[in-house]
């Protein structure tokens, strides 16, 4: 009886040992074909994505460590929609004249739009913003502010005026000075030609857990900034995917390479004093600190931004009222800056 488990017991060791030879030896082989055909290597950059996300969105993605592209869009009604704005990691939006005409900073490290614009022109304000990011800033000409402090050579920026490489185009059809376009693949393909460094410093913004982001509002609500019509902004929180959905002007804001109702997971109002410069423009001051109000996970807190005003390349910080630093929702960020008495409703 002994001698017949014993036998069970070695013929058992045995199947295993040759069923583990045989795995072992399948996996060697598979390792070989998939080094031979690519895939290995696919995978193994896979792993990487899987672990890397945007230091602005926080998503995951492939271009999680490329450095944040800027690029200056009009705010104008008769540009809307416009091309590839749904698809930023993060958005600034402020008046620049002082009758409340808008622009917009889009950054981008996740998507690559094919199409971007109207692509407009630089405004000293948005530059300490787009350097806090550690981004190539984009844009079509510039008031003679912006380009002065562009000539020292502060940041990196592709001008549409020079059109180095060709990474802006006009697009037929449309009216000027609105019909300025460029894509990620035309800036990136001058960033590189420029030999610019690609590869991110950005520390990056925390975000929410999952388990956080759970525990989101239950109700929907409308949040309205009331820069003056056309630019008037509202968004509507649908509790239902825990989202913004953005409208100008009472009317959809639309992404016209998507045909997608533009969707932010962060909205933040930071207030900023402004004063009028040279009649035609303004001056935002984005340095120093301001009260600042954060609608994520569909509630509401007060708090302050905080930007270095010795340091341009600082970070822009945003803390809440117990000066811990805002974690936001994993998704598109879009600032709002407005005066200190601006009206904001929440309702």
């Amino acid at each position: 009886m002994r001698k017949k488990r014993f036998k069970q017991v070695v013929f058992g060791l045995f199947f295993l040992a040759l069923a583990g030879g045989l795995f072992l030896t399948w996996q060697i082989r598979r390792g070989v074909e998939l080094k031979k055909s690519g895939q290995a290597d696919e995978f193994k950059n896979q792993e990487a994505v899987n672990g890397s996300s945007s230091p602005l969105s926080g998503l995951v993605c492939k271009n999680a460590d490329r450095r944040p592209i800027a690029v200056m869009l009009s705010g104008d009604a008769v540009t809307r929609p416009l091309s590839g704005i749904g698809e930023a990691d993060m958005v600034f939006e402020m008046a620049v004249t002082e009758g409340g005409i808008t622009r917009l900073m889009a950054i981008f490290v996740c998507n690559e739009p094919t199409r971007l614009g109207s692509v407009r022109s630089a405004r000293h304000d948005f530059i300490p913003l787009a350097l806090g990011l550690d981004a190539v800033y984009a844009h079509w000409g510039g008031s003679h502010f912006a380009l002065d402090k562009l000539k020292t050579g502060i940041i990196d920026n592709l001008d549409a005026l020079p059109n180095p490489f060709n990474a802006f185009y006009r697009q037929s059809g449309i009216a000027a000075p609105h019909n300025g376009f460029t894509s990620t693949t035309r800036i990136l393909a001058a960033i590189e030609k420029m030999d610019w460094r690609q590869e991110t410093n950005f520390s990056g913004y925390p975000h929410l857990s999952n388990e956080e982001i759970s525990s989101h509002g239950s109700e929907k609500m409308i949040l309205t900034v009331n820069y003056p019509s056309p630019f008037k902004v509202s968004y509507e929180y649908d509790p239902v995917v825990n989202s913004y959905f953005r409208y100008r002007d009472n009317l959809k804001e639309i992404d016209k390479n998507t045909g997608k109702q533009v969707e932010a997971k962060n909205v933040i109002i930071m207030r900023a004093l402004s004063q009028p410069l040279e009649d035609q423009y303004n001056d935002v001051q984005v340095e120093g600190e301001g009260k600042a109000e954060f609608y994520l996970n569909g509630r509401f807190e007060t708090g302050k931004w905080v930007k270095d005003r010795k340091d341009q390349k600082s970070k822009l910080f945003f803390y809440n009222e117990k000066d811990k630093e805002i974690k936001f929702v994993p998704g598109a960020v879009w600032i709002q800056i407005v005066g200190p008495e601006a009206k904001v409703g929440w309702q």
